[in-house]
């Protein structure tokens, strides 16, 4: 029973072990697949991982892999923002190469205008305009530098008197440069307007030279010019620049005509910038508007001096502030500033009313500085007053008056003087009936300066001395600048007349490299000599200048004989003298032509 029941249990147990030998191997199965199963997941969860992983990193080196796959499909026609930026750059230096084809100094031009317009960020919008005051704004950035290292090299702290003086002229006329780049910034670019910029830009060059030439010791002469080559030279292309974009405007009229401006009187040429009121009173005897102010030596009037008046004037003044002065001579240097526009002063006559002093260079004046008269103001007006300057031949240059002022008009006024009388210096300037005496260089500047039936008296020099009505300082062709005569008449002044065959007189010599006069419809006595001209100094400028004569009489207007100068215009038309009018060359637009305003266009032939 024992082995029996033994056998049995040991079966039983062998068949357990068996049973459990396979759950064992089952679980071991099952285990086995649910860890290869975890691990395959783990791994298809890495993989997914790293897929999205590359697909945000491709997205931050995309800009458009922000968007949804739609937005890319809208977007693949579209031009990158890169692309965009590159096109504006190819248009703006497309479009600086073109402006600057009718400078000067192209170099420069692209360069300077680039870098100007990149700062504004203009883009697709460039305009013209645009252009013209990127030019204008680059101008004035170099013209600032070039001050501040004018100022070092000129020392002022250790300067003798005489260098001060000078020093004093270069201070205010760089001022003056800076005050026209500001009217230049903000000025409209127009037809009219551009012609207002060519006046200021003009003169911007004109006061830069200015400054250079006062400076009396050449190192530092040579040291200041050199500063200011750069501003010099982006002036130039801006005034080129104007010009060329300066496309619009009507037409002039037919150059024969020979209708008047704004009165029944063919003799009246007033520029369109003198208005009604101040035509009529320019046109009387004496101005039917009454004085603001009267002087008077005799102490009748408001005040004894000129320059007392000028101090009382109230600030900010709107309109026409109109001066009477008295019959008398007034012995001061009078100077109306950039802080007095539009002043009309009249006299009794240019004979009795006269203004005098005696500053001069021989005592040490710097030319800008020996003025007896200085019109700086815009729209100074002047009638029926005498500007005297008694230093003498033997003082060299002394000035009797000085202008500066753009839009300024002299009626029936008196110059009186010998070497540089009158210093028609920068801007638009008209002279109408006025009398001007003097020897070498007496009607002299860079100003465009329209004398019409003026009475032109050329005196006696010192011995050895060759006379020289104009000096003409145009210093760049772009410039706007000139003199013109037109209806004068140039003869000698009696003490002169015995002395004539061995004291030569001429029209004019070249003070600078494109120096421009025009003398037309004028009598010329036989004082001038029969070649005409005079050269400044060897073959200077002989190329360059610009001298032309047209439609004059008497005997000393006859042109065989004169200069064969490269720059001398011996075959000048009528309609090339057309240009040189009061209309197209100071006034810097056309002819008012509205309904019952007569206007006179310009030549009196």
């Amino acid at each position: 029973m024992a082995f029996q029941d033994f056998d049995q249990i040991s079966e039983r147990r062998r068949l357990e072990r068996k049973q459990k030998v396979k759950q064992r191997i089952m679980i071991g199965v099952i285990v086995a697949i649910l860890v290869l199963s975890g691990a395959v997941a783990a791994f298809l969860i890495f993989l997914n991982n790293s897929q999205e992983n590359d697909t945000n990193d491709d997205a931050k080196k995309s800009p458009k892999a922000n968007n949804d796959n739609s937005k890319n499909d809208n977007d693949k026609n579209k031009p990158s923002d890169d692309g965009n930026k590159d096109k504006n750059v190819l248009q703006t230096q497309k479009a600086v190469k073109t402006a600057c084809l009718s400078t000067d100094y192209k170099e420069t031009c692209e360069s300077r205008l680039e870098k100007t317009l990149s700062s504004q960020k203009l883009g697709s919008s460039l305009k013209p305009d645009d252009l013209v005051k990127a030019a204008i704004s680059a101008a004035s950035d170099e013209l600032d530098t070039a001050i501040t290292q004018t100022s070092t090299a000129m020392k002022v702290e250790t300067a003798s008197k005489e260098q001060k003086a000078s020093y004093e002229v270069c201070k205010q006329v760089l001022e003056d440069a800076q005050d026209d780049f500001n009217h230049s910034r903000n000025a409209p670019t127009g037809s009219a307007g551009s012609r207002d910029l060519g006046s200021w830009l003009s003169a911007v060059i004109t006061y830069q030279q200015t400054c250079i030439d006062a400076i009396p010791e050449e190192a530092t002469r040579v040291s200041v010019e050199k500063s200011f080559r750069t501003a010099k030279e982006l002036t130039s292309n801006s005034l080129a620049i104007v010009s060329s974009f300066d496309k619009g405007g009507a037409p002039p009229p037919a150059v024969g005509a020979t209708r008047r401006l704004l009165s029944g009187n063919a003799e009246t040429g007033f520029p369109r910038w003198v208005g009604r009121e101040v035509r009529r009173l320019l046109k009387a005897n004496v101005p039917s508007q009454p004085p603001n102010a009267t002087v008077a030596k005799d102490g009748s009037g408001n005040f004894t001096t000129i320059s007392k008046t000028l101090e009382s004037l109230p600030p900010k003044y709107q309109g026409r502030y109109v001066i009477y002065i008295k019959e008398g001579i007034y012995e001061e240097n009078v100077v109306i500033t950039k802080q007095m526009p539009n002043i009309t002063m009249y006299g009794d006559g240019s004979q009795k009313t006269i203004i005098t002093g005696s500053k001069n260079f021989v005592d040490g004046v710097p030319t800008f500085q020996t003025a007896t008269f200085a019109a700086v103001g815009r729209g100074f007006m002047a009638q029926s007053i005498g500007f005297r300057n008694t230093a003498g031949p033997e003082k060299h240059q002394a000035v009797a008056l000085r202008v500066q002022s753009d839009c300024s008009v002299f009626l029936n006024c008196r110059m009186e003087g010998y070497q540089d009388t009158l210093y028609a210096q920068t801007h638009r300037q008209f002279y109408r009936g006025c009398y001007i005496m003097g020897t070498i260089d007496f009607i002299f500047g860079d100003a465009a300066a329209i004398f019409q039936t003026c009475d032109i008296i050329i005196r006696k020099p010192m011995p050895n001395q060759q006379n020289t009505v104009t000096a003409q300082g145009r210093l760049d062709k772009h410039q706007t600048t000139g003199i013109v005569l037109q209806k004068c008449k140039i003869m000698a002044d009696p003490a002169l007349k015995p002395e004539q065959p061995k004291i030569k007189s001429f029209l004019g010599r070249p003070w600078k490299e494109y120096s421009r006069t025009v003398v037309m419809e004028s009598e010329i006595d036989d004082v001038v000599d029969p070649v005409g001209w005079l050269p400044w100094e060897g073959e200077f400028a002989l190329m360059t200048l610009f001298y032309a004569e047209y439609h004059n009489i008497g005997a000393g207007s006859d042109i065989k004989d004169r200069v064969k100068w490269g720059g001398y215009r011996a075959d000048f038309k009528k309609e090339e003298a057309f240009t040189y009018t009061v209309g197209p060359f100071i006034q810097g637009e056309s002819w008012v032509k509205a309904a019952n305003v007569p206007v006179r266009i310009g030549l009196y032939s």
